[in-house]
């Protein structure tokens, strides 16, 4: 076949091997071929200005490719991808501005989990709180309820549990946060930028920024008294008192 570009769809990824298979019309029948949906590989076609920018590819992305033999030889493969749309993707954008609320299938890949939503089958990197706990093996391949984050960007959406569980010293730490309760943190690192210290246990540490005109006066080992004056999801932010 000469190398002339094809629309097609992308009906499956495997997040693990970074291939998608994509389904396009050929002479009125429909066919399917893999292609390359790595981050590198479309780094490799950014410099060579084929793509504008990188795209984190889903399930319903409308595409162009050429086809060409593969560098082994022994099959054709769909090379140059490039994303034009993906009409169920930016549905679940517009949605997530109404009703943050969807359902999908809980995805485990190596050490990353996904969630895969029920009605446009839409991977999404599943991010959680350094504070929350890790989903349970028997909830792996079940509905669950979760939530879109950081949709400014819509191929790099991420998801997040709709209701999240922490850990029980994250729970202490945002009532002494809300009381703001003086705490006895313990220093377990000193460098010459900053006073790393265990504020709940060892399960719950912040950095406490270094004065630039007074000198460290703590050693790894020692207490200081500590404030929360910010606690999110992912960032805990402590000053001494």
């Amino acid at each position: 076949m000469d190398e002339k570009t094809i629309m097609g769809k992308i009906t499956f990824i495997n997040h693990d091997k970074d291939y998608a298979t994509i389904e396009y019309e050929h002479n009125g029948k429909k066919k399917t071929i893999s292609g390359n949906i790595s981050e590198k590989e479309q780094e490799k076609l950014k410099l060579e200005k084929i793509i504008k920018k990188v795209h984190q590819f889903h399930v319903g992305d409308e595409v162009s490719f050429i086809i060409t033999l593969s560098g082994r030889g022994d099959k054709m493969i769909a090379d140059c991808l490039q994303f034009h749309f993906n009409n169920a993707l930016d549905n679940l954008i517009n949605k997530s501005y109404v009703e943050n609320r969807f359902v999908g299938y809980l995805k485990k890949v190596d050490d990353d989990y996904f969630v895969k939503e029920t009605g446009s089958y839409i991977f999404f990197p599943l991010i959680l709180s350094p504070w929350e706990k890790r989903p349970r093996e028997d909830i792996l391949n079940e509905p669950v309820f979760f939530k879109l984050e950081n949709t400014g960007k819509p191929d790099k959406a991420t998801a997040a549990f709709f209701r999240s569980e922490y850990i029980p010293e994250y729970m202490y730490a945002l009532q002494c946060f809300k009381k703001k309760t003086v705490l006895d943190a313990e220093v377990y690192k000193v460098t010459p930028h900053g006073i790393f210290v265990n504020v709940v246990d060892n399960k719950i540490q912040a950095k406490i920024a270094v004065d630039k005109v007074a000198p460290l006066t703590v050693q790894i080992g020692d207490v200081v008294k500590v404030v929360i004056t910010y606690l999110g999801t992912s960032k805990i932010i402590v000053e001494r008192v």
